[in-house]
C-alpha cells in the first residue's frame, strides 16, 4: 500500500529567485499571457518545414530552397517587427 501524506503533513514551497520574477512578470501582462520573448517564435511553422524537406530529401539543401528561402523572409519580418516596437516603447 502507498503512503499518502496528509495535509498537514505536507510542506508549501515559496517561490524564490528568478523563476519567481519570470513567472509573476507573466502574471501581471495583459491578461495572463506569455510576452513575446524567448519562448514565442512566430517562423516555427517555416523552420518545420524546411527541416522535414531536409528530411524528406536525404540532407539535400538545394531541394529545400523555397523553405529556407520562406523562413529567412519570416525571420526578416520578425525582427524588422521587434525592432520598429522596441523603438516605439523607447520614446
Amino acid at each position: 500500500m502507498g503512503q499518502k501524506d496528509s495535509p498537514a503533513e505536507t510542506q508549501t514551497t515559496t517561490w524564490t529567485g528568478p523563476t519567481a520574477e519570470r513567472f509573476e512578470s507573466c502574471l501581471t501582462v495583459a491578461p495572463y499571457r506569455k510576452q513575446n520573448s524567448e519562448y514565442f517564435d512566430p517562423c516555427q511553422e517555416a523552420a518545420s518545414k524546411s527541416i522535414r524537406c531536409l528530411h524528406r530529401n536525404g540532407g539535400d539543401r538545394e531541394m529545400c530552397g523555397d523553405f529556407f528561402q520562406a523562413y529567412r523572409d519570416c525571420k526578416e519580418q520578425w525582427v524588422r517587427t521587434l525592432t520598429l516596437l522596441s523603438s516605439h516603447r523607447a520614446i
